[in-house]
């Protein structure tokens, strides 16, 4: 008897020291527990709303991992289902604290991308404080269940924003459209500008070429004519003084003899007609024709009776 008993001790140890184990039935009680990562899934959690309406999360998951040097004090104070105190139970309350200071506006639709943040840190600071080896890696809460008077109303919202959005896009796009047709617009209204101001230069530069060449004729002319009254100017100014140099008594008588040279009937007497004469020039006129006359006589053999 001694001896078998000794032989069970004896396989007891082996397997413990080998990684065996050996369960006595109605005596080891036997219980795994998982430290890898595992998902708990809470179904079903009803909650109301700051505005009293009914509302029901039909599931949210809980990614999470019990650390390995944890595993004894987590299952010393919570037991092997620790989870249904801080995953489950922790979920109910932490959503219908949430639902109870939100309304439904909020929890459906403002702040529903929140919720799976909030319950996170919620959660992992409670197992932080009371059980530091539960590790919440990540939630995952889905849209909830409301009453189908509620949701048909929300899906008219809904439907009413896409409308009111879709009109938006469209007041965009003709804003847009709009706005291409006055850059255009604008653009070619400048290119016109900038054709007409460069044609506009084109003809300023040919008028002023132009009335510069005419300054130059007319500069030209003008100098031309100068010259030309300079000239002007300086033969009568030269023939004024050569007329002046003339005006002698000697040359006054030769122009008075050759105009009476140049008639051919003479007029003597008293009184003679619509003439005037220099009784000096006359004088000396007579004296040298009287001159002349008996010179010829005196020639030809006539005497001066």
């Amino acid at each position: 008897m001694l001896a078998g008993i000794g032989f069970i001790i004896f396989l007891r140890c082996l397997f413990y020291f080998s990684g065996f184990h050996l369960k006595m039935p109605f005596i080891t009680h036997y219980e795994p527990v998982q430290v890898t990562l595992q998902t708990d899934q809470v179904r079903d959690i009803p909650c109301g709303t700051k505005g009293g309406v009914m509302i029901t999360f039909e599931k949210i998951e809980v990614v999470n991992r019990l650390r390995k040097d944890y595993v004894y004090d987590t299952l010393l104070n919570y037991g092997v289902q620790y989870d249904n105190t801080w995953i489950y139970d922790k979920i109910h309350h932490e959503i219908n604290q949430f639902c109870s200071s939100h309304s439904l506006q909020q929890v459906y639709i403002d702040v529903f991308d929140q919720i799976d943040e909030k319950m996170k840190d919620a959660l992992q600071v409670d197992c932080t404080r009371y059980a530091p080896g539960i590790e919440i890696i990540s939630v995952r809460v889905t849209k909830p269940t409301i009453p189908d008077t509620i949701r048909h109303n929300y899906e008219q919202m809904e439907e009413e924003r896409t409308k009111v959005l879709i009109a938006i896009e469209k007041q965009k796009v003709s804003e847009k459209e709009a706005d291409t047709k006055k850059k255009m617009a604008i653009s070619e209204a400048e290119k016109n500008a900038n054709v007409s101001r460069i044609l506009m230069d084109q003809k300023l530069m040919e008028k002023d070429s132009a009335r510069r060449q005419q300054e130059i004729d007319n500069h030209m002319y003008l100098a031309r004519e100068k010259s030309l009254a300079d000239a002007d100017y300086y033969r009568l100014l030269r023939e004024a003084e050569a007329n002046k140099l003339k005006l002698t008594p000697q040359f006054l008588e030769l122009k008075f003899i050759e105009a009476i040279a140049g008639n051919t009937k003479i007029f003597f007497g008293e009184k003679v007609p619509n003439m005037v004469l220099d009784q000096r020039l006359l004088g000396n006129f007579l004296q040298n024709v009287t001159k002349e006359v008996s010179r010829v006589a005196s020639r030809d053999g006539y005497s001066d009776t």
